[in-house]
């Protein structure tokens, strides 16, 4: 199974204390875990800050590191729009915390895994 995931999936280890790849597997089992390039490009951004959300970031494309990395064909303006592009093509489930990019992928028939409670993953179907 390809799992896509957004900046603020890689971000969430660190803002919620939690494994994101363990809990991956406990609820996947065996998965390929994937991200855009353009989200890297994304957290380096973030990571040039200050704060939490910065030291979010910096943790976050370490968890990149562990992902393959792939190119998006999309030419959508955002970095949102492009993992839902990816995603739908692909037949990829997309992890996010992100609320208008999962009623999106909802909306288009992509599986999203989102954490609930801050405290475990979850599978939403559209």
């Amino acid at each position: 199974m390809k799992v896509l995931l957004d900046t603020n999936a890689l971000m969430m280890p660190v803002q919620f204390r939690i494994d994101l790849f363990d809990e991956l597997r406990s609820l996947l089992g065996r998965y390929e875990p994937l991200v855009l390039q353009d989200v890297v490009h994304e957290l380096e951004g973030l990571a040039r800050g200050s704060g939490n959300d910065a030291a979010a970031a910096r943790a976050g494309l370490m968890f990149a590191g562990r992902c393959t990395a792939v190119e998006g064909r999309s030419t959508a303006p955002s970095v949102d729009d492009r993992v839902a592009a990816y995603a739908a093509a692909e037949g990829c489930m997309v992890v996010t915390n992100d609320r208008r990019l999962r009623v999106a992928l909802l909306a288009a028939g992509v599986p999203v895994i989102t954490l609930r409670n801050q405290k475990k993953l979850e599978i939403l179907r559209g």
